[in-house]
């Protein structure tokens, strides 16, 4: 483990990043809003929030849509490249002013159907980069003292969703994904307080936001697959992209859920191990692993409730030297393209191992050691089969 836990050490990792430079502009600013905000938690209750803004024009959705990179193959570079290009303005305001005319002309950006025309002017030269295992990157940011937007036209879904004020933003999260809208923009939405019941209504900061509607998703989904027959065989599910490494081990169990991750050579010699787990209740409290625990658990949930089975799940990453921390959505994204592939079944918990540790470079037992549910999810296996 890692002196400090894993925030620790993802905060030393940012060290990696600061040969990248960002846009350069000056104070002032126009051009299209992907559409994308940022929400943040330092001084919560009062937080600073603002647009993410591009010099460039027309149809730039691609700078905050991670859904679609993974799938066109982008490489670390490419993300970064054009997440660099995003600039945050910033505003201090109170979580509870959801209706003041600076966190409008924010909601009607999150809630736009396509990108939005901006103008802006900052106090100062925005400055600076962003890098985060909880947010994608972003480039220079500084504070926002005039702002507009164009004429928006809402997302339909989220328009509604919007205007029932007695929807819970639980109800309203999972309402808007099974309308197939992506997983970003019911985040923005949540974050810049659109969602839930009328007088509740607020601001979250994008990064608590991010992991809210995981574990809505991801608790939506168990409700479902709790309900589920067992799978019949043990599952591998593989995917290796961003110099990350996912085996998914699904096992013929009921539902328990263990996430391992090991950051190899990263920034020197070293090799930082970190794990987490729940049983069939689920996790009380939060995770030590942060949203990446609820991002994997999300993914393989939505996939087990489509396969119409129940399943206990092992996540085994590697993350390589060539890493660079880019948000939750990596992980989240890389589990659900691994589901998507042909799995590999085995009859035995001990065949699967042995084919996952052909494909890890670090020794099986370096995550065997450490795993609460493989103590016990043979024996598991064979008493279910007497039911």
């Amino acid at each position: 483990m890692y002196g400090g836990g894993k925030a620790a050490f993802l905060h030393k990792l940012t060290t990696k990043t600061q040969n990248f430079k960002s846009v350069d502009i000056g104070q002032k600013l126009d051009g299209s809003s992907p559409p994308s905000v940022f929400i943040g938690k330092f001084g919560y209750p009062k937080v600073y929030a603002g647009p993410m803004l591009t010099t460039q024009h027309g149809d730039t959705s691609m700078l905050d849509t991670p859904e679609n990179w993974i799938p066109q193959g982008m490489i670390a570079k490419d993300i970064i490249d054009f997440r660099l290009q995003l600039v945050r303005g910033k505003s201090l305001v109170s979580i509870k002013d959801v209706n003041n005319k600076f966190v409008t002309k924010l909601k009607d950006i999150a809630l736009a159907k396509t990108s939005a025309e901006t103008e802006a002017e900052f106090k100062s030269k925005p400055r600076g980069v962003s890098f985060n295992e909880d947010h994608q990157p972003y480039g220079p940011s500084a504070q926002i003292t005039k702002f507009d937007v164009g004429n928006v036209k809402w997302g339909h879904q989220l328009e509604k969703v919007y205007h029932d004020t007695d929807l819970k933003s639980a109800e309203a999260v999972i309402k808007l994904y099974d309308k197939d809208i992506l997983f970003s923009q019911i985040q923005k939405a949540f974050s810049v307080g659109t969602t839930g019941l009328g007088k509740n209504r607020k601001l979250v900061p994008t990064r608590w936001s991010i992991t809210a509607v995981d574990d809505i998703l991801g608790k939506h989904f168990l409700s479902e697959v709790k309900m589920n027959p067992l799978l019949e065989t043990y599952q591998v599910y593989e995917f290796k992209s961003l110099a990350n490494y996912f085996a998914i081990m699904l096992m013929p169990t009921p539902w328990q859920y263990e996430n391992f991750e090991a950051f190899i050579h990263v920034l020197g010699n070293e090799v930082v191990f970190f794990g987490d787990w729940e049983p069939y209740t689920g996790k009380k409290g939060y995770s030590e692993q942060g949203g990446c625990y609820y991002s994997a658990r999300f993914a393989i949930a939505e996939h087990l409730s489509k396969l119409k089975r129940q399943a206990g799940a092992i996540v085994f990453r590697e993350a390589y030297s060539d890493y660079i921390p880019l948000g939750v959505w990596n992980v989240r994204e890389n589990v659900k393209m691994a589901m998507q592939q042909t799995p590999r079944s085995f009859s035995t918990l001990k065949e699967s191992l042995d084919y996952i540790k052909t494909k890890l470079y670090l020794p099986i037992e370096r995550f065997t050691s450490e795993s609460v549910l493989l103590r016990t999810a043979a024996c598991q296996t064979r008493l279910f089969s007497f039911l």
